[in-house]
């Protein structure tokens, strides 16, 4: 079977110096023949370590929602808006690292970095295993999970760094995969913080943090020994400035608030929503964690669906669908809060969390395929269709970055809606009706940019 060239050799497009590492400088996923022979088993590979290590960044980054379990009051003296304080942080820096993360893609190649980001987990993990223990104070805590955010980066710099070794019609189920591996690290750190309650008890987190050390270390000693580089993935210096100026940058952004910030902020909440909102049903951590892990289960194992309904019927079409059904589902949870029947607010939770996994993976899917249209039409006017490719690369994987790190702040809202509305009327009803809103929002804008007949990219 053929390789692709390797070397440190910098193609004749990229005006970036050339760099020490495996680069990739051949690379034509576009090209049938090229994709049968070389591409597919290359690409397969950095997609299963990029997986890897973006599924422990997951873990590193929800792990507060596991650890507040651990907190009881009487010991720790935090009350249930410090708790929500807590996961909240986490979030907003998860969120305001993946703008960074995606430049680092281009400046340092996709191996490289997945190696450094990876090794960055070490240090919130451990920080946190020093100390936490009863006595710390609050604002230790805060600190140290804050430093968990680092864990929200790797999103954004793996998305960036598979969409650049995909082609077009592969893109929906190859971002959908990542992704989804990656949002699994979500329900098995809350799988493993359950496990740890059940056996050892809640004084003992640490477990936790230990069982994370290992598997860090060898996401970054496989990313070193197995992936790749590809020179086709160097934006340009300007390309992040490039796409804040392009209106469906933020369209997008907005629209994944919807999806990805619901996902994240439900299931860093979600346990603590079930202990404040069912108190007599969930009154110790083991009962509240028994349940907290399932919604970002289904949630995550659905995305690489959502990515693949996406390509074959389109994604707007896909996500528009998706956001009706969430104003539903919030409708579902509102009810039930209203009734306060903890059945039907569990399955109306669940089933949010399986359609803003649905929805995220067709909203990444209409990312490529926008600038793919803008692309095509360039052809049409005359261009030249290799500047025009490289110009839906390098505007795509800049779009993904701006796209992940807005709709992470998603998840900071969600949490911060949580911590309001049971502060000022002891449930979280505001919160979901804010949710509702919100979705109706997303249907109207989905479909007045993007399906209605006069839209000017239908993707």
């Amino acid at each position: 079977m053929a390789a692709p060239t390797q070397s440190r050799a910098t193609p004749p497009q990229s005006d970036v110096p050339a760099r020490s590492g495996r680069w990739i400088d051949d690379w034509r996923p576009e090209d049938p023949e090229f994709w049968e022979s070389t591409g597919k088993d290359v690409a397969r590979r950095n997609l299963f370590f990029s997986v890897f290590s973006e599924h422990i960044g997951f873990s590193i980054w929800s792990l507060w929602s596991v650890l507040v379990l651990f907190l009881p009051e009487p010991v720790f003296g935090i009350d249930p808006a410090g708790k929500f304080l807590l996961t909240t942080l986490p979030t907003a820096l998860g969120a305001f690292v993946r703008l960074p993360y995606t430049f680092a893609v281009a400046r340092f190649g996709g191996r490289n970095w997945t190696i450094v980001s990876a090794a960055l987990l070490l240090v919130p993990t451990i920080a946190t295993a020093i100390v936490l223990e009863p006595g710390v104070s609050f604002g230790t805590l805060l600190l140290v999970s804050c430093l968990a955010g680092v864990g929200g980066g790797n999103f954004a710099s793996s998305m960036a760094n598979i969409n650049a070794f995909y082609p077009d019609r592969l893109k929906g189920w190859a971002l959908g995969l990542n992704a989804g591996g990656g949002n699994l690290g979500v329900p098995v750190v809350q799988l493993i913080g359950l496990l740890v309650l059940a056996t050892a008890g809640a004084d003992h987190p640490r477990i936790v943090l230990l069982v994370y050390v290992p598997l860090i270390v060898a996401a970054a000693v496989g990313a070193a020994l197995v992936m790749d580089n590809l020179t086709t993935a160097r934006n340009q210096p300007r390309a992040m400035r490039e796409a804040t100026r392009e209106p469906h940058t933020w369209i997008m952004s907005f629209l994944y608030i919807g999806t990805f910030g619901s996902f994240i902020g439900f299931g860093f909440a979600f346990g603590q929503v079930l202990q404040n909102q069912f108190t007599e049903s969930f009154a110790t951590p083991l009962a509240a964690a028994s349940l907290t892990w399932l919604g970002p289960l289904l949630g995550s194992l659905i995305r690489p669906v959502g990515g693949a309904l996406a390509d074959r019927y389109g994604g707007a079409r896909i996500t528009c669908a998706n956001f009706v059904a969430m104003a539903l589902g919030a409708g579902v949870v509102w009810t039930a809060s209203q009734a306060e029947s903890l059945p039907l607010f569990v399955v109306g939770f669940v089933l949010l969390f399986v359609l803003s996994g649905l929805g995220n993976g067709s909203t990444y899917k209409m990312i490529p395929a926008i600038f793919r249209s803008q692309a095509l039409q360039r052809v049409a006017d005359g261009g030249d269709p290799e500047a025009a490719d490289r110009h839906a690369l390098r505007m795509s994987g800049a779009l993904i970055g701006i796209a992940g790190a807005v709709g992470a702040f998603g998840g900071v809202l969600v949490n911060l809606a949580f911590r309001q509305s049971f502060m000022t009327t002891g449930t979280g009803d505001s919160a979901y009706l804010a949710f509702i809103a919100f979705y109706v929002v997303c249907v109207v804008v989905t479909w007045v940019v993007y399906l209605r007949p006069q839209a000017a990219h239908r993707v």
